[in-house]
């Protein structure tokens, strides 16, 4: 297994120089490569039998590397590879091979692919970015494909991520992408997991860690209650948990380990909610990207039905537009009777105190989605323990939280200087996503020009942290039920505690007349707002076991 991984890997490797001699180079080695198996297996006869339910025909090996080269000729950000690898496959189908096909509709069920890609086709930045990140991953992601629409924000990001899973840090290689698998596991996001499978594969992992995290390390297996609580109840992590991981005698972790973990999991929970808010889809050349089945001409027309190809999207629906028409419109206006307002008379600390209380016990009464609990599948579940473990919100049956005052331990002035002081550099690339997303304007809504959206995005984040029982007290909690409305509370409580069970329904019932690019905007929102409040949360727990 690994001798193969580390021969794949140096196959891909020259693919993502900036070099085009060196690309032409490793793309013609590739190319020797396929014809040899291909001529190995010989011409497969017209009347080949079926291929298994999966779709895929026996030569595993080569069709691996043909599902490499279809994701390759359809999201390789260098033009003379995506060519090659069109011009290999047509050459590998001529000699009667059968090639794969995507499945799908490009990176999002939600967003058309015409317009995810276009992008990177008119922003030389963005184009950069994607080259940058395709040089050293070996491939250009979906999640990657979709952040496209705020180029800045995906440079903090990719740059972040990088350091978390590759550079010099506390944790070996293989343990970073196994607790990115246990940690997307938790939210079910078979997407993830799939990706860090064949990552913790390529850097040298165990296979048999992959039977479940009974066949893991106990040191891994003892992050399994944090990775729980993180994902679904950080109110309820103390520093006893933190204690018994510091204290576990021969499989006890290490402080920088634990931070460096910590900031691994919330990562990937937060991950997992932007993955289903944005309804993303398999990777090409992964489990459920492609098929090696030739298409029906009724399955054809069937599919441009379902998925609506060659119509308007919501956004350009007609009857949708008369009902939510004004929508934009009423919500500026309310920004700006809100500015107003406050203004004009400031409330007391007594009566700001009592709108976040209502606004934490409303949060509650929001549901999630109408369909009945997820069970998660065999496959994904064996990565972690105790799969009924979910989201509850905080006061049911009687339970008492207290409200968690960002006065009194804050990301900026307590969490940061621990991340930094215990993992060297990661505090600040943190510090610099939250900010850009925090912050990130293009000062528009929907068509309109010049306007100033951070109260709406103050808003977003605050309610986030309002239903983790986050509070800033000079914040009016007021002004959230004037600012979000009913089906947008739905989509976001719904993705940032139960992402599995968004539905395109849900994104497509907030905010109808708003861009895809504005939709992302707020999913980033959402995932940095989440992740800010699994680590105060965590942190708060490290830092009262170290006083």
């Amino acid at each position: 297994m690994e001798v193969q991984d580390q021969e794949s890997l140096g196959r891909w490797d020259g693919l993502g120089s900036r070099d085009v001699s060196s690309r032409t180079e490793a793309m013609e080695n590739i190319c020797q490569d396929v014809m040899r198996k291909v001529e190995a297996i010989g011409p497969m006869p017209a009347l080949a039998p079926s291929p298994p339910a999966s779709g895929s025909p026996p030569n595993s090996d080569l069709n691996d590397i043909l599902a490499h080269l279809l994701m390759l000729s359809k999201r390789c950000p260098f033009e003379d590879v995506k060519e090659q690898c069109i011009r290999l496959l047509q050459a590998v189908q001529d000699l009667g091979v059968r090639i794969p096909r995507p499945l799908g509709n490009g990176p999002s069920r939600f967003i058309p692919e015409k317009e995810i890609l276009q992008v990177s086709k008119v922003d030389a930045r963005t184009q950069s970015i994607f080259e940058d990140a395709f040089a050293a991953l070996g491939r250009l992601d979906n999640i990657s494909l979709v952040m496209g629409f705020h180029p800045q924000y995906l440079e903090s990001f990719l740059r972040t991520q990088h350091y978390l899973l590759q550079m010099d840090g506390p944790l070996s290689l293989h343990y970073r992408h196994y607790i990115g698998i246990m940690a997307a596991a938790r939210h079910q996001c078979s997407y993830l997991v799939n990706l860090h499978v064949n990552d913790f594969l390529q850097v040298g992992g165990d296979p048999k860690w992959l039977n479940g995290l009974d066949e893991a390390p106990q040191k891994l297996q003892q992050l399994g209650e944090l990775n729980k609580i993180l994902a679904h109840r950080p109110w309820l992590l103390t520093k006893e948990h933190i204690e018994r991981l510091l204290k576990a005698e021969e499989h006890s972790w290490s402080l920088a380990e634990l931070i460096h973990a910590v900031v691994l999991l919330t990562h990937y929970h937060s991950l997992a909610s932007f993955t289903f808010g944005c309804g993303i889809t398999p990777e090409i050349h992964c489990n459920g990207g492609h098929t090696f089945r030739p298409p029906s001409l009724s399955q054809y027309c069937m599919c441009d039905i379902a998925n609506g190809n060659g119509h308007a999207n919501h956004h350009d629906d007609l009857l949708g537009n008369q009902d939510m028409c004004g929508e934009v419109e009423v919500l500026m206006e309310r920004m700006k009777q809100l500015q107003e307002c406050r203004d004009d008379e400031e409330a007391s600390q007594e009566e700001m105190a009592t709108r976040f209380e209502r606004e934490k016990t409303e949060s509650m009464l929001v549901v999630t989605a109408e369909d009945e609990e997820c069970v998660p599948s065999r496959d994904i579940s064996r990565h972690f323990e105790d799969p009924s473990y979910g989201y509850k919100d905080f006061s049911r049956r009687g339970e008492h939280v207290p409200t968690f005052r960002v006065q009194d331990y804050s990301w900026e002035d307590h969490g940061f200087s621990l991340v930094n002081r215990l993992y060297p550099d990661v505090g600040q690339m943190l510090d610099e996503k939250f900010q850009m997303a925090y912050n990130l304007t293009y000062n528009t809504m929907a068509t309109h020009k010049d306007v100033d959206t951070s109260m709406l995005r103050r808003a977003i984040w605050n309610y986030i942290h309002c239903m983790f029982g986050i509070r800033y007290d000079d914040y009016d909690y007021g002004e959230i039920n004037q600012l979000l409305d009913r089906s947008f509370k739905i989509y976001i409580k719904t993705m940032v505690c139960s992402p599995e069970k968004t539905t395109k329904r849900m994104y497509e019932s907030f905010w109808r007349q708003f861009q895809h690019s504005e939709k992302v905007h707020v999913n980033l929102l959402l995932m940095e707002a989440r992740m800010q409040a699994e680590l105060l949360y965590a942190l708060r727990a490290i830092t009262r076991y170290m006083t």
